[in-house]
């Protein structure tokens, strides 16, 4: 009896060691749930209020980006991954003629929230980019850093979905997405599923853009698949 208890307890040290490492190495637990929902962009609605997120505010270069403490939450069904990002911004800078109908190429020399996302452990070049913008304008790539030249194909499409909205009182804009599992994975979504990952956001009016990375690239460029955290499916 004794000796099973001590089991169970190495176990759960064990467990417990094992999280602690995976959050110092940049993890952000992504929630399930059993029914796909409606994008509201709202982190007070049912689907999001109690889900907990992780935090930047540096730049790629790991420089303080003050008042721009942006947080990212994640859930995840047997269909899609959702993302939603909560963006502080002191001034936006957005197009002036948006469209929400079809993607948006280069819209990332505009404010925009982005999602890098890999599934490939072992040619980690490969991976897929997500943008949203705080107009809910939006643009997906293909990548293969692995390529000479490096191949950035905006033209793929993988059929997710956006949302996006403004508060102006509090300064902040709200960006949702919902991303088809089988564009990004070959495996069926399950608990214990790990993504490699990355967050990073363009903010504010030329010559002084704010840049946000979720884990530092410690280059100029987000393009640094080295650098990408962990996203894991929990229940």
């Amino acid at each position: 009896m004794k000796k099973n208890l001590m089991i169970s307890a190495l176990s759960l040290l064990a467990l417990l060691l094992s999280d602690a490492i995976a959050q110092q190495a940049g993890t952000i637990r992504s929630v399930h749930t059993r029914i796909d929902f409606a994008l509201t962009a709202n982190p007070d609605s049912p689907e999001w209020k109690r889900i907990p997120g992780v935090f930047t505010e540096h730049d790629q270069l790991g420089r303080k980006v003050p008042g721009h403490r942006t947080e990212i939450r994640s859930r995840w069904s047997g269909s899609n991954l959702y993302l939603l990002f909560i963006c502080p911004y002191d001034q936006l800078y957005l197009i002036p003629n948006p469209t929400t109908t079809t993607e948006t190429n280069k819209l990332w020399e505009w404010d925009v929230a982005e999602a890098f996302i890999g599934s490939d452990f072992t040619n980690i070049k490969r991976y897929t980019e997500f943008q949203v913008s705080p107009q809910g304008e939006w643009v997906d790539l293909d990548i293969d850093r692995g390529a000479d030249p490096p191949n950035h194909d905006w033209q793929w499409n993988s059929g997710y979905a956006v949302k996006a909205r403004i508060d102006a009182e509090k300064k902040i804009w709200y960006g949702e997405m919902r991303i088809p599992i089988e564009k990004i994975d070959q495996r069926k979504a399950a608990v214990g599923n790990t993504l490699r990952i990355n967050f990073y956001r363009m903010q504010g009016p030329p010559p002084k853009r704010n840049h946000i990375a979720w884990q530092p690239t410690n280059t100029p460029t987000y393009h640094q698949p080295e650098s990408f955290g962990l996203l894991k499916m929990v229940k």
